[in-house]
């Protein structure tokens, strides 16, 4: 597919933009499907996306060509391909700004460009909307109470629900219908972008933010986009900033918007706002951490609780939403922080875990000459061999095409899943007991291609859930077959 989607990509800049493209280099996959490459053409940069996902695509250019003629800061759309799967769009370079926060730390830069981004913000949401065909929208023209309400429904199933705390559905529902129709009452509308966190604003060389991934945007009170910047978990701004960078936002609005804005008023259903974020984050980690087992949404889980134990400091929602301030209570409590809180191998942690692949055909089983021995082998030949296609022979696991094709086109992703959830138990069990080493090895036939992935993908899992460093070999890599 790569191979297929880069030539294509050449063809679409030659054909429209009548240039050449020297490198198509595929990019890391994000949380979405979308796939994103940078394509150097002369002294240019370009980047390329690939979905599948058309009506999302349409969204996105629509949104993005009405926004760049209003001089807002999102990609200029250079080309788009006749079946509207690949579009060109402006570079903006590899630095977010959630990058400069956790390089540099939260200096008076890191906050110039919060500022920044909130006052872009706010012109967004007030210019942008100024002509805006809603109803070319990608899942609806207006994020009021059903839109609300479903995001609360999303915490309810992907995350309430898999506690299996017992609670009164009907009262919760109500509960819920009652904030909802209290936040739907917001009269102040404007473009809303829906994901407004600091993972989709881009810090370009020149030191101005430069917007991305706000095709999934409708019509929405302000609110929403201000709480999903400030609250981001993973972020974890201080309460300091957030009161700094708040009023900072409220007048950049009023300098843009031809219609009042009470404090009062919007503070009121700011607090609310974040509410529904913090509460559609967790539905968000529990899907993609507890139902789909991925690693880093599973480590999340933790900051978003933690997050919303802060946001709850010092406060409770008004006597009427007595279900669900039970609920909010149960979620912040010692206990359920206990269960979603992994063992971290400590700077003394004496474990040592090592990870092989190997090749049935070359190497055999690897021997562990640890003291006591053991561990796990898991045999990775009933996943689909890359290494039959032309395209990845001369390629292994450490390669983003064969990367992509064995987590797109095999089983190898629920394959892992169920390798985490064993080795998970040994590891947090030896961490406990302050054991010295841990053996996994992961074998298939030529030890290349799919055991070199899941070797290297297990490693990625055991740092960001343990904070291990695992030691990697791949045994047969003398072996492989390259050009």
């Amino acid at each position: 597919m790569d191979k297929k989607v880069e030539e294509q990509i050449k063809e679409l800049l030659q054909e429209e933009m009548q240039t050449t493209a020297t490198e198509v280099n595929r990019l890391q996959q994000a949380g979405s499907d979308r796939v994103y490459y940078r394509v150097v053409a002369g002294d240019k940069n370009y980047v390329a996306t690939y979905g599948n996902n058309v009506p999302e695509n349409e969204a996105f250019i629509y949104l993005s060509k009405h926004f760049a003629e209003k001089n807002l800061p999102v990609p200029q759309i250079y080309a788009v391909s006749a079946d509207r799967h690949i579009y060109i769009q402006e570079d903006f370079g590899n630095e977010s700004l959630l990058a400069v926060l956790e390089r540099e730390g939260p200096t008076e830069k890191v906050k110039d460009l919060y500022k920044q981004s909130l006052a872009e913000l706010a012109r967004l949401q007030v210019q942008g909307q100024e002509g805006l065909d809603y109803e070319r929208c990608l899942t609806s023209t207006t994020f009021g109470k059903e839109a609300i309400l479903a995001d609360m429904l999303y915490f309810k199933y992907y995350f309430l629900d898999i506690l299996k705390f017992p609670y009164d559905k009907q009262k919760l529902l109500q509960d819920f219908d009652r904030l909802a129709t209290f936040l739907d009452s917001e009269d102040n509308l404007y473009f809303m972008f829906r994901d407004f966190q600091s993972r989709n604003i881009m810090v370009r060389p020149d030191g101005r933010v430069g917007f991305i991934d706000y095709q999934g945007g409708m019509k929405g009170a302000p609110q929403y986009d201000l709480a999903s910047l400030l609250w981001q978990a993973k972020a974890n701004l201080s309460q300091g900033w957030k009161d700094e960078l708040v009023p900072a936002y409220l007048e950049a609005l009023k300098r843009y918007s031809d219609k009042p804005v009470a404090d009062e008023d919007f503070l009121a259903r700011y607090s609310g706002y974040i509410l529904i974020r913090l509460l559609q984050v967790l539905g968000a980690y529990g899907f993609r951490g507890l139902f789909e087992q991925k690693a880093h949404f599973l480590t999340s889980i933790p900051l978003a609780l933690q997050n919303l134990q802060q946001y709850l400091t010092g406060k409770k929602l008004p006597e009427e939403y007595s279900e669900l301030n039970r609920i909010l209570a149960h979620c912040i409590s010692e206990e359920t922080l206990a269960k979603f809180t992994t063992i971290k191998a400590g700077k003394d942690a004496r474990l040592q875990v090592t990870i092989n692949s190997f090749s049935y055909l070359k190497n055999g089983y690897p021997q562990d000459a640890t003291e006591h021995g053991g561990g796990f082998v898991f045999d990775c030949r009933g996943i689909l061999n890359p290494g039959r296609e032309e395209a990845y022979k001369s390629l292994s696991g450490e390669d983003e095409s064969v990367q992509y094709y064995l987590e797109q086109e095999t089983e190898m992703l629920s394959y892992l899943k169920s390798v985490y959830n064993l080795i998970d138990i040994s590891v947090e069990n030896y961490l406990g007991r302050n054991f010295d080493s841990l053996s996994i090895n992961f074998g298939c036939t030529g030890g290349q291609h799919r055991s070199v992935y899941a070797a290297n993908a297990v490693a990625r899992h055991l740092r960001n859930k343990f904070g291990l460093l695992p030691a990697v070999q791949h045994l047969n890599k003398a072996n492989w077959k390259t050009k």
